[in-house]
């Protein structure tokens, strides 16, 4: 669970006063709706952790290309986020979360490079803690690693009762956190709270842009972003 280690003066006083997050759930894109009733027939997806991703994966290259803006993810996200347009979709889908709430994650977790690595031993697309995969499993399968990471981040948005703000906290910190008061959140929490919550507010209200990304690529997440791209083979 990574997140730029810079951040300008606002940024934390933002984190610790912002209340309650800008939007109180999350919607599934006409798409993904109708995704779900297609992963339903081809999945079996099992919150206790034993969905097979084999299936996961055959039912994504069943699904057509995505085309960003259109039904698909919201244009804000860099283009190492748009190669796994298609992707992210349907695992969102599977996990029954909004496809932009997933990509928000990866794009702060890997910008995209599903080999990323942090010091604390984080994985893969979403930066996921070996202790959440099953044993055998590979955690740098891309949709291995989408079915861990984004259960773990359906929990935390249930735990905060449909916050999105909340649920960035607890994805990054542990769901315990999103019961405790924030001034109690170790520093990168508040970050991470800080970037998650930005991004996804403007890429829910379908801008073009989002400033907050731009924030956060200045801030750090341009290197992350051109190891991905380097590993994707983007120009």
């Amino acid at each position: 669970m990574s997140s730029p280690r810079s951040v300008p003066p606002s940024a934390r006083a933002a984190a610790s006063s912002t209340g309650g997050g800008c939007l109180s759930g999350f919607l599934l894109p006409p798409l993904a709706v109708l995704l779900v009733g297609l992963l339903m027939a081809v999945l079996t997806f099992d919150l206790s952790g034993t969905t097979a991703p084999g299936d996961l994966a055959a039912a994504v290259e069943a699904t057509p290309a995505i085309v960003p803006g259109e039904g698909g993810l919201s244009p804000v996200f860099t283009p190492e986020i748009q190669f796994w347009a298609d992707r992210i979709v349907v695992w969102a889908a599977a996990a029954g979360l909004d496809p932009n709430l997933a990509a928000t994650v990866m794009q702060i977790e890997s910008c995209g490079d599903p080999q990323a690595r942090s010091r604390a031993g984080a994985a893969g697309l979403f930066q996921v803690m070996p202790y959440h995969f099953a044993a055998g499993e590979n955690p740098y399968d891309p949709a291995t690693n989408a079915l861990r990471g984004l259960d773990y981040l359906r929990r935390s948005l249930a735990t905060a009762g449909g916050d999105p703000r909340l649920a960035f906290a607890g994805y990054n910190g542990g769901i315990g956190v999103i019961g405790r008061w924030e001034s109690s959140w170790a520093s990168e929490t508040q970050r991470y709270t800080y970037w998650g919550n930005g991004i996804y507010a403007e890429a829910a209200s379908g801008a073009e842009s989002s400033d907050r990304l731009q924030e956060w690529l200045s801030a750090g997440g341009t290197s992350l972003c051109v190891q991905a791209r380097a590993r994707l083979g983007l120009p």
